[in-house]
């Protein structure tokens, strides 16, 4: 059966902002996928470098980036094997469920924290699940835009923005339950809402009417695709290209996953004779991957070719802007740890807490109202779908008031601690070590913990931090801390994780548990999670994505490459922020407390950034290729990001080595120079990439 061309009378029957109300069923849908998805990526990287007692694996920042990029890439990787089973054999809604439900159980996997092979195990179903989710939902909203082609780079702006609301709530919920309560709170939320809105699709699917149902070689879309290619001359791949594909995709993938596992396990697969061939390995790869690319577009009529170079030019940019731009969830998260300070005293806390409410309160209440707007035009033919919905979003809200009533009863609690004092000695002459700003000697301050033996010649000095907590304490009160990192980060041990810190030690292993005393309870002071500046990305583009939207659609449109060019020029302009920020860290430092105002002012430009490009990469797509290509072609564009993600690991994994033989700054000015050139080199190639769309706008 042809699947029923959507006409003007039908397509916009059920109008919700100037969209069919199957886009913001989508819209729902994905903004679930990417809570969790987000939420999990906020703190996972946190997670693998706090304490082992706390639930982490206290791991190293190469070795946790490294996982982290292994992981951010696979899940872009994957989607070419889930477009190709949609377009084949399973439908693209078909796959979307069953991509919903592996990431539900990845979730659950994930929170079992009690054994290290759940996380390895839910980071595997949350690649496959993602593989299969991924391309076929926005396959699906190429369908609905067949005959509408002027819209699409609004309907994808607006599913944009679902994304980045998904985003918004996963970081900001995953994000305080894992950094305040612990970490598999943080990672089963994901899942709960993941589960939710796998519901919420099924329930809703007829709303696409037959878009997606069946895989397009079981329609006649396929020979009518065919039509597209000059001369019904199609492409298929030859049996060498064939072997090309599945040598590159396993020494790719042998590369990607051995990384990781060569820094965590001390297994280097690709180590012979005491040399390692990574490297080599990954230089074949990437040949054989650019010889593919290159033979099958030359096979390709002249209009088409044209096209497909042009892809490539935006995957290119594409690889180089996300590279950059995925440094959020690693170095740039590690920076918000360690080296801002996020203790906000006296009025500043009176006036961050307000902002945080509107910032947390307004964005769930516009997101509402659009959820009113779906209910008015689906409730009568999709009840089930709208109660599932609904009642997530009434476990949003009970979050959000817990959330924001924890925060306005804490209290912060000046606590000392007894430290050993030693004199730090020069390494070379043997004498003390002089300070060189203050010339004082210098001192390190080891903590006394509860199982620290102190004899007579120990020098006991009491040292000082601010907990903050919602706790009822009085001043001499006895309580239970921990440097979480061994870099000064303290924090409340209630009895339930002095259980189980003292439950993962070893035989003969000495407790890290330190007993401290309340010297003062100070008012209107409270300590921002590192992960809260993530969710400045999703608020931005809440925030900026209409407007975007409209440009987009207005008269002013630029082309494809000056969007291109404007989104790695203010990608690094936003790293700028955070180079002159760092200008005051020492190099080889471990702590600072840089002000907040570098961290928003990056994300802000990165979001402009990303709002130039990411959305509109999408639309492009959908645009440039044949019909019968589309999901195959999502999956593909997903190589570059995938690339691009695992380069940002790699690149972030660096951050200890760089900031060690350099400086902080240095780190950032990486990242600043690299995208605005390749911006300006895109804003120059307009011209020629203007030619080989062939009108494509």
């Amino acid at each position: 059966m042809t699947p029923e061309k959507p006409t003007a009378g039908n397509f916009f029957e059920s109008n919700v902002l100037g969209h069919p109300a199957g886009l913001f069923v989508l819209f729902f849908t994905e903004m679930w996928e990417r809570f969790s998805y987000y939420g999990m990526r906020a703190i996972l990287v946190l997670f693998l470098v706090s304490a082992f007692g706390l639930g982490g694996w206290n791991w190293p920042r190469e070795n946790a980036l490294a996982l982290y990029g292994t992981y951010t890439a696979m899940v872009y990787l994957t989607p070419i094997l889930g477009g190709y089973l949609a377009d084949k054999f399973l439908g693209y809604r078909k796959a979307v469920v069953i991509g919903a439900f592996l990431m539900t159980l990845g979730h659950v996997s994930l929170a079992l924290e009690f054994d290290p092979i759940f996380l390895y195990i839910g980071i595997g179903l949350l690649i496959a699940g993602n593989g299969f989710f991924k391309p076929n939902i926005t396959s699906i909203i190429s369908k609905l835009y067949t005959n509408y082609p002027e819209k699409k780079d609004g309907a994808y702006t607006i599913f944009y923005m679902g994304v980045n609301a998904g985003a918004f709530l996963g970081i900001l919920l995953c994000g305080y339950l894992g950094e305040k309560i612990g970490w598999s709170y943080g990672f089963g939320l994901a899942g709960v809402f993941m589960f939710l809105g796998m519901v919420q699709f099924y329930l809703a699917q007829n709303i696409f009417g037959e878009a997606g149902k069946k895989p397009i070689a079981e329609t006649e879309e396929t020979k009518a695709a065919a039509l597209e290619f000059e001369g019904d001359r199609l492409n298929p791949f030859s049996f060498l290209d064939k072997i090309i594909i599945v040598i590159t995709a396993v020494l790719g993938l042998v590369w990607i996953i051995n990384d990781p596992a060569s820094k965590i396990g001390g297994n280097n697969i690709l180590e012979f004779g005491g040399t390692d061939y990574s490297a080599q390995v990954i230089l074949v790869a990437l040949v054989l991957f650019l010889y593919l690319l290159v033979s099958r577009i030359i096979r390709y009529p002249a209009i088409i070719r044209d096209r497909m170079i042009a892809i490539v030019f935006f995957a290119v940019f594409t690889v180089c802007f996300w590279a950059a731009f995925e440094q959020a969830g690693g170095s740039m998260t590690i920076f918000a740890k360690d080296y801002t300070n996020r203790i906000m005293s006296g009025n500043y806390a009176t006036l961050f807490l307000i902002a945080n409410i509107f910032i947390t309160v307004i964005p769930i209440a516009i997101i509402t109202w659009v959820l009113y707007l779906l209910f008015k035009q689906t409730y009568k033919k999709y009840l089930a779908a709208n109660i599932v919905l609904g009642f997530s979003f009434v476990i949003i809200w009970a979050i959000v008031g817990w959330m924001i009533n924890r925060d306005m009863n804490s209290n912060a609690f000046i606590v000392s601690y007894p430290t050993i004092q030693q004199q730090v000695l020069d390494e070379g002459t043997g004498q003390p070590a002089i300070d060189k700003k203050t010339k004082e000697p210098l001192f390190t301050y080891t903590p006394v913990t509860v199982s620290t033996e102190i004899s007579q010649s120990d020098k006991i000095v009491e040292q000082e931090i601010t907990i903050i907590e919602p706790l009822d304490l009085n001043v001499a009160d006895e309580i239970a801390i921990m440097d979480v990192d061994q870099r000064g980060k303290f924090i409340y041990l209630d009895a339930e994780k002095q259980a189980k810190i003292n439950a993962t030690l070893k035989s003969g292993e000495k407790s890290t548990i330190i007993s401290g005393r309340i010297k003062k309870i100070k008012e209107n002071e409270i300590e921002i999670p590192a992960t809260w500046f993530l969710i400045l990305n999703s608020l931005f583009i809440i925030i900026f994505a209409p407007l975007f939207s409209k440009w987009w659609e207005s008269k002013y449109n630029p082309s494809g490459s000056v969007k291109y060019g404007l989104g790695l020029i203010l990608l690094g302009i936003g790293f700028a922020a955070l180079a002159f920020g760092s200008l005051g860290i020492e190099s080889g430092s471990q702590v600072a407390s840089v002000s907040i105002i570098w961290l928003i002012l990056a994300f802000l430009f990165h979001t402009l950034g990303e709002l130039c490009l990411s959305p509109v990469a999408l639309s492009y797509i959908s645009k440039l290729v044949p019909g019968r290509m589309i999901a195959m072609m999502f999956g593909i564009w997903y190589i570059a990001i995938a690339i691009g993600n695992k380069i940002a690991g790699t690149m972030g994994g660096n951050i200890d080595a760089i900031t060690a033989e350099y400086d902080m700054t240095t780190f950032f000015l990486v990242f600043t120079f690299i995208p605005i050139g390749l911006g300006l080199i895109a804003i120059l190639l307009n011209p020629l990439l203007k030619k080989l769309m062939h009108g494509v706008r």
